[in-house]
């Protein structure tokens, strides 16, 4: 413990974001970005929550301004990121949208809450989409694709539609008419958290543990994790990441 990490006590277990160093048997984490582990969760459970709901809720919450009653779009709906989005989004109130590449990953999409989950391998999203809202289109989208979805996603964004970026899986270049932008007042944004000072981690952490925490103890909101792998292992759970065959957070175990 260090000197100034006052609310911590050796042998409290806790949940942390790190920058970096986080596969090993030993890691340093600022006081402020720990989390006590919610009720009911084991140490592997509580292991697969920081980086993703720390990202969700900062671009969906803070910078997104999602409310109860909007329309609400996530693409990559069956990984880490898009199983918490889905599970906050409806907990809040909103109507959920997701884009997942099988039918078994639509069906999870559904099952954790998603009210709709398109194959985008078998029909378009934005067509499924404005179907399914009367063309209406969505309030709030959180976009890990770039490339073609750029497009589609300014496309897709109702009157004051807020767009937010945290990876470019498909390309960060793309070309788009941005009249889209005036027309309908569109905010178009985008995040990275690990540059970001623990000051501003730290004010996340006490956002979700006062406000997203008490509904994982209750069982609104579950962690997802498709497998834990042996840290010696780590490679083997890269080779699964990377094939995209997983459903939710991959996990290593010491």
């Amino acid at each position: 413990m260090g000197q100034a990490a006052e609310r911590w006590q050796v042998g409290d277990q806790v949940a942390a974001l790190v920058a970096g160093g986080g596969y090993a048997e030993y890691c340093v984490a600022p006081a402020p970005q720990c989390l006590p582990i919610p009720d009911g969760l084991d140490l592997e459970e509580a292991a697969s929550l920081p980086e993703t709901f720390f990202t969700v809720w900062t671009n969906v919450f803070d910078r997104g301004a999602l409310k109860s009653g909007e329309r609400f779009l996530v693409h990559g709906g069956s990984s880490g990121i898009g199983t918490t989005a889905i599970q906050m989004a409806k907990a809040w109130g909103a109507e959920v949208f997701t884009t997942a590449g099988s039918a078994e990953k639509c069906r999870a999409c559904t099952e954790l809450g998603a009210d709709r989950a398109i194959n985008y391998r078998e029909e378009d999203f934005v067509e499924a989409i404005k179907e399914a809202t009367g063309g209406a289109g969505v309030d709030v989208i959180l976009d890990m694709v770039g490339g073609d979805y750029i497009a589609k996603n300014l496309a897709l964004l109702a009157p004051d539609g807020r767009l937010c970026f945290i990876a470019f899986l498909q390309g960060s270049k793309a070309e788009v008419n941005f009249l889209p932008v005036l027309v309908k007042r569109l905010t178009i944004g985008g995040s990275t958290l690990r540059p970001r000072p623990v000051a501003f981690k730290a004010a996340i952490a006490r956002n979700l543990e006062e406000k997203v925490w008490p509904l994982i103890g209750e069982g609104r909101i579950k962690p997802v994790i498709h497998q834990a792998f042996p840290l010696a292992e780590a490679a083997e759970a890269h080779s699964l990441m990377e094939s995209s065959a997983h459903i939710g957070k991959i996990v290593l175990v010491p």
